[in-house]
Parts: C-alpha cells; sequence; structure tokens
C-alpha cells in the first residue's frame, strides 16, 4: 500500500506515528527525514495525518480523548497501577522500540498526561553531563530522575514540554520535549545573556 493510500484509509498506529513526527519536525528536521524515510511516507503524508488527527479531536463526534487513542492504536500492550488512583496504558511505537506510547488514565477515564516512555525492561540511558542529553536520547520522566532541582516550565506549546535543571558540575540547564522525548538543549532563564525566555522553534 502506497503511503497516499494508507492516508486514505482508517487512521491507525501508521497514521499516528506521522503525528508525532509532525510535533517534532519544528525541533529535529533530519531526525523527523530519517524516521519518514523508515515510513516510507513524506512530508505532505505527515501533514495530512496531524490533520486528520487535529480534526478528528476537535470534532464531534463525541468521543473523549482516551477513546482517541484506542481507536487510533487498539488495546493497549499494557495496564499498570500508579500511584494517585491513576492507571497508566502503554503501546508500542515500531520507531522507537524501546519505548512505549503511554497514557496516564484518571478517575472517569480522564487523560491527565500522555507521550512516550521508556519500555518496561528495555535500559534507560545514563544522563550525567549535557553531553548526553543528546535529541531522541532520553525522556521527560528520565531527565527528572537524572538530575536536580528540576522546574517545569508551563506554556510551551501542545505536547511540547520543558524542563530547566541543574547539573551536576552546578550549571543551570534546560531542556525541551516533544511527547514526552528529549528535542533539543536550550539556553536556561537565568542563563546571562540568554536574551530572555527562548519559546518554541
Amino acid at each position: 500500500m502506497t503511503p497516499a493510500a494508507r492516508i486514505s484509509a482508517p487512521f491507525g498506529p501508521y497514521e499516528f506515528q506521522l503525528v508525532l513526527l509532525r510535533r517534532m519536525a519544528d525541533h529535529q528536521a533530519g531526525l523527523v527525514d530519517e524516521a519518514l524515510r523508515e515510513l516510507g511516507a513524506g512530508h505532505t503524508a505527515m501533514r495530512e495525518a496531524n490533520k486528520r488527527w487535529q480534526a478528528w479531536a476537535h470534532g464531534r463526534s463525541g468521543r473523549g480523548e482516551l477513546d482517541r487513542y484506542r481507536r487510533a492504536l487498539g488495546e493497549p500492550e499494557a495496564r499498570h497501577a500508579v500511584r494517585g488512583g491513576s492507571e497508566a496504558w502503554l503501546w508500542p511505537v515500531p520507531l522507537w522500540p524501546d519505548l512505549r506510547f503511554t497514557v496516564l488514565v484518571g478517575p472517569g477515564r480522564a487523560v491527565w498526561s500522555r507521550g512516550l516512555t521508556r519500555a518496561p525492561g528495555a535500559p534507560a540511558p545514563s544522563l550525567r553531563t549535557a553531553d548526553d542529553l543528546r535529541p531522541w536520547h532520553c525522556t521527560v520522566d528520565e531527565v527528572w530522575r537524572a538530575f536536580r532541582d528540576v522546574e517545569p516550565r508551563e506554556g510551551v506549546g501542545p505536547a511540547l514540554a520543558r524542563l530547566d535543571f541543574t547539573l551536576p558540575d552546578g550549571e543551570r540547564a534546560a531542556a525541551e520535549f516533544a511527547w514526552g522525548l528529549l528535542q533539543r538543549t536550550v539556553p536556561p532563564l537565568n542563563a546571562r545573556g540568554s536574551g530572555g525566555t527562548p519559546g518554541p522553534a
């Protein structure tokens, strides 16, 4: 099936990966191009998949966010309880075999968070210095656990997150994530000469 034909087919895991890539394309165009080649798709297919997803998300079908993920991705590979009375639902993502698309589901099937996390049993990267913070190499949860004085920043953008934190050498650093996956490091808010708060690309 050609990429164009696939995009006209029912929305499934293939199309959902294109949605993830669309959000990342503003930060890591080269990595996204490599992933598109792996999927046999192009930028037009990626944009069309994202357009369909956005229309679906904002439509009047009456489906909640969790139902949209289930309809696109099928039943989760795993579900497990987490603290706070919520449950984590995990789906595999072929582009990132060591990761899972994880939705944190609260009471009443409310979606509390969604994004890529490390798959259970998959080795996590060692994060000690700024050089270890490579694009697509680690998740927001892993950075949060690895460093100290972590401060999340609000209002970065849809499906985007930013953390400011302190490296072991005492320097402040900051990183931006799309769908929970590291995209780039940026000057921290309190960096001298940073010129103000950096925004999304």
